[in-house]
């Protein structure tokens, strides 16, 4: 794992909540869950987590993310941005964007990682909680415009486990891309098996 107290201008980046960190090392010991793989000290990453079936996947990659005191960034829709919520939504790594403007989306959020030394976005490339039968492509589509690699972390409900994987460079197949990065996904059981 990263060592947060050691921290490179051009590494991973992350910000130091001592608060926060024990409230999520606590709450992850308690229920029993752990931390394995490491993340490699790239500046400039996307992190892309599956299989995503519940909003517990939300909660425990939060609670993840706190006590490796990553400092994560994700995209929400810009509906869910309002008072009283904004600021903590924002406080907690929270990008608005309007997805009925697609194009936007994707200027706003290359925007971030052209205008930082450091920017780790973290996205769902299913997209939803429910069942789907293709990968949604945002997630590459920014990370190959960013220039950028990809971290694949799982979260796994039968021996609850989040791993990271080994960092992915993408090439210009989509399908193939994702064939690959399944293989490292499909060890893990989602928290609804039927929507995995």
């Amino acid at each position: 794992m990263i060592d947060s107290n050691a921290k490179s201008k051009h590494g991973v980046p992350y910000r130091r909540n001592r608060l926060l960190k024990w409230l999520a090392t606590t709450l992850l010991n308690i229920s029993g869950w752990k931390i394995e793989g490491e993340i490699p000290n790239e500046p400039k990453m996307v992190m892309i987590g599956a299989p995503h079936t519940s909003n517990w996947d939300f909660i425990l990659g939060l609670l993840t993310v706190w006590k490796l005191e990553l400092e994560m960034h994700w995209v929400g829709k810009h509906t869910i941005f309002i008072p009283p919520f904004r600021r903590l939504f924002a406080f907690f790594g929270g990008i608005p964007v309007n997805r009925s403007e697609p194009g936007t989306l994707f200027r706003d959020i290359l925007n971030h990682f052209e205008r930082n030394d450091s920017f780790l976005l973290a996205m769902s490339p299913e997209g939803t909680r429910q069942k789907v039968s293709r990968w949604k492509p945002g997630f590459h589509r920014i990370a190959q415009m960013a220039g950028v690699p990809v971290l694949p972390a799982g979260i796994d409900f039968a021996t609850k486990t989040v791993q990271f994987g080994t960092i992915f460079q993408l090439t210009d197949d989509f399908d193939a891309d994702v064939i690959e990065l399944n293989k490292f996904f499909n060890q893990f059981t989602p928290r609804h098996p039927g929507l995995g």
